[in-house]
């Protein structure tokens, strides 16, 4: 059985991904530990409680949102999201894969045409290829899709489980989907920049990528190394799409950026081959990265 490889947390600390997402930004609370353990009525319900202490609180109206999604409540989903980017105007649920279920909903086209309109507007972002930058939104959002279950899955079950196996060959058709959607796009506009579609939707080719096989990652990483030379995409993803490639084709990482899971038991992981420990801090520092000991391996 082949081993899961992650990538360092603490490495794409500086990143805007998906996964920091205004929820994992703040310490658990009731509602968010019931999210998590899959009771999603429960979690509404405390999250409906704390809206109402703090309305202008913009973590907990924002998962309130998240929750009223994945429980597909799609109406009360749209109420509280349109609260949330008032009191917080980002990128964020453009990506967010929690909001896959209101994404098939016809309101979420004038949702998102507002938030776009609004980020222009009110936060100075630019996207000269609109319809680029909203294909990758709904990409990165399929590509981070389904962890939320498989987590549940794996917490409950264990990794063995044949319904984490079932969730994961899903989650790879998903990925293939949106890989062949991705080299159609890049064939007609190359890889996506900053200044054309934004950051947010710039960076979901990355993880695109990043979840293909080592044959696709070789073919695009020059591409991304020339939108990182031209400070159009971030030096972290090159390190970490590189380091990905040399793994997939069986060979030691330079950057340090990728894990193995050691002990499918108890859940221990230990740093993947290094191309050269005595370089591997200098190369670090060329793409932003911290030394391997602050972070502590």
């Amino acid at each position: 059985m082949k081993r899961i490889i992650l990538i360092v947390i603490v490495c794409v600390l500086t990143i805007s991904m998906v996964y920091s997402q205004p929820r994992f930004l703040v310490k658990k609370s009731v509602a968010d530990s019931l999210r998590d353990a899959g009771d999603l009525n429960g979690a509404i319900v405390e999250f409906n409680k704390a809206f109402s202490n703090g309305p202008k609180n913009k973590q907990i109206v924002y998962n309130y949102a998240c929750a009223l999604s994945l429980n597909k409540q799609i109406d009360s989903c749209f109420k509280y999201l349109n609260i949330a980017i008032k009191l917080d105007t980002t990128a964020a649920a453009l990506v967010d894969p929690d909001f896959l279920n209101v994404r098939e909903d016809k309101q979420w086209i004038a949702f998102e045409d507002q938030l776009v309109s609004v980020l222009v507007k009110k936060n100075k972002v630019s996207f000269k290829d609109l319809d680029y930058a909203k294909a990758l939104w709904r990409m990165m959002a399929y590509d981070q899709s389904y962890m939320y279950e498989i987590g549940i899955a794996v917490r409950k079950l264990g990794f063995t489980s044949p319904v984490v196996n079932a969730l994961q060959k899903l989650k790879s058709l998903l990925n293939e989907r949106n890989q062949k959607e991705l080299e159609t796009l890049i064939a007609k506009n190359g890889w996506p920049k900053n200044s054309v579609v934004g950051s947010k939707a710039a960076e979901a080719a990355f993880y695109v990528i990043q979840h293909s096989d080592a044959e696709k990652q070789q073919k695009y990483i020059p591409l991304l190394k020339k939108c990182c030379e031209e400070k159009e995409a971030s030096w972290i993803h090159y390190a970490m799409l590189y380091d990905r490639m040399k793994m997939n084709q069986k060979l030691p990482q330079k950057y340090g950026t990728q894990m193995n899971l050691d002990n499918r038991a108890s859940g221990t992981y230990e740093i993947y081959q290094l191309e050269d420990k005595s370089k591997v801090t200098e190369w670090r520092k060329e793409v932003g990265l911290p030394p391997l000991k602050e972070i502590g391996q």
